[in-house]
């Protein structure tokens, strides 16, 4: 089983993430989510299996530089269209394994 792991190289988070799935022996596939835009269609399953307070990372420089119109969205579809031409607003990691998504990392998690 592969687990597909999204983020960015240089995220401390996303690193912490890869080094401790790999530790518990998991096959994982890295995606830089800034060289490897997720889809549409992927974008639309992880925003429909969680809340947009969970996968939009309003805390990042990418957000604070939108103007109020760029901010402003409407429905999944206005959230997928965002992230779209924005992935670093992605909130990171998002680890998807064949029976779930995981947003973020906060240590630790048995996969």
């Amino acid at each position: 089983m592969t687990i597909e792991l999204y983020g960015l190289k240089n995220c401390d988070k996303c690193r912490a993430a890869l080094k401790e799935l790999k530790a518990q022996g998991k096959e994982v596939a890295f995606v830089d989510i800034r060289e490897d835009t997720p889809s549409s269609a992927i974008l639309s399953e992880w925003v429909a299996s969680t809340t947009p307070d969970k996968i939009l990372n309003t805390r990042s420089t990418t957000w604070r530089g939108l103007s109020e119109g760029e901010r402003s969205y409407e429905g999944e579809a206005g959230l997928v269209t965002l992230l779209s031409e924005h992935p670093t607003l992605i909130k990171r990691p998002v680890v998807k394994t064949p029976s779930a998504i995981y947003i973020g990392w906060t240590g630790k998690k048995p996969i």
